[in-house]
């Protein structure tokens, strides 16, 4: 593999001295881009693009091609892992991910079959290796997976859901049934994030994108400690260097001090929580990542400096050096201006380095 010519962002999450503040983006490659659109329509549709090795590249590229990023991230999708479980994903026009079959009884959960992340998700490895290869050294890879707790709402609800009824149902009524199932899945994603380290991920992220929907006892027991078992399970060193974990809870920011427990490198945080206040609670036990409002790139060139010149102030101000990645609260939406993320990235290198 080549020498990685830029590592900040892996320095960053271990909280090693940086020469500016890292920054990617999550969903970086999306339809905000009219190549992503154009690469997309060639595939024919979502699913075929992430299966289909050579799309996959490309479009993990383009972001690179336009900005001076420091990662890039395996595109893909967070329900690959259910998807390969036998429930069928297929997406809907204008309504999301979908499963031809859901998750509702105990029976369903001792009917999965048995997972083999390197031979049931071949393609995503394929992906990763391809993607590293092509990289060549330029920029580290990040890896991913949804959280259990996520991958059994979209498993139990049958897709996308605003209440989560059928899963808090579950939780409530049948607490046994949801607690294997998240089982069994934490057991996958542990098979999963390990099989995309041996391929080439440099750092993996578990996006528990559904973590805010908890109650916060509940949040501990049906989220955070399955996460904490992956973390426990992952391979955390490769050709000699560190494999940092990120963990980003939507809407978790008021659980940083159990998230700490859990081992994870680094946690993502959303728009709601101020940078200052998640740095005192870390209290340089971990990194830290995120947290501009995604909507803030609708705005002009000055109001997005403006907004990241203060993300910035907040995440030095307790006078820490490093320990902190410049990202969104959340992906990228498909409306943003392909323009406008540049004077993002762009002020994060430029205003950064004076606290360096």
């Amino acid at each position: 593999m080549a020498t990685l010519k830029n590592d900040r962002f892996l320095r960053a999450l271990l909280r090693e001295p940086v020469d500016t503040t890292p920054v990617w983006m999550m969903r970086q490659a999306g339809r905000y881009l009219p190549e992503y659109r154009e690469t997309r329509a060639k595939a024919g549709d979502f699913l075929s693009l992430c299966k289909n090795t050579e799309f996959a590249c490309e479009v993990t590229l383009q972001p690179l091609r336009r900005y001076d990023l420091d990662a890039a991230i395996l595109f893909s999708d967070i329900l690959t892992v259910p998807d390969a479980l036998g429930l069928g994903l297929y997406f809907e026009a204008g309504e999301g991910p979908k499963f031809h079959k859901t998750i509702r009884t105990e029976q369903d959960v001792m009917n999965l079959p048995a997972f083999n992340a390197k031979s049931d998700l071949d393609y995503v490895m394929n992906a990763v290796s391809t993607i590293r290869s092509a990289l060549a050294g330029q920029v580290p890879l990040i890896g991913f997976s949804g959280s259990p707790w996520t991958l059994a709402t979209y498993m139990v609800e049958g897709g996308s859901s605003k209440d989560f009824r059928f899963t808090k149902q579950m939780m409530y009524a049948q607490p046994e049934v949801l607690h294997a199932l998240l089982d069994r899945l934490a057991i996958a994603v542990i098979d999963y994030l390990n099989a995309q380290i041996d391929a080439g991920a440099q750092a993996v992220q578990i996006f528990d994108s559904w973590g805010g929907a908890l109650a916060h006892r509940e949040y501990i027991e049906f989220s955070l400690n399955y996460m904490h078992k992956i973390v426990c399970g992952l391979k955390r060193e490769k050709d000699g260097r560190k494999i940092p974990v990120i963990l980003f809870t939507k809407g978790g920011g008021q659980w940083l001090e159990p998230m700490v427990a859990t081992g994870a490198d680094a946690f993502g945080l959303d728009w709601t929580t101020p940078l200052s206040a998640a740095r005192r609670v870390v209290n340089g036990r971990a990194a830290l990542q995120g947290n501009l409002d995604p909507a803030t790139l609708y705005g002009s060139s000055k109001t997005i400096q403006k907004a990241t010149q203060a993300m910035l102030d907040e995440a030095y101000a307790n006078g820490e050096k490093t320990g902190y990645v410049a990202n969104l609260g959340h992906g990228i939406t498909q409306w943003v201006n392909p323009d406008q993320p540049k004077v993002f990235i762009d002020t994060v290198h430029e205003y950064s380095a004076k606290y360096l």
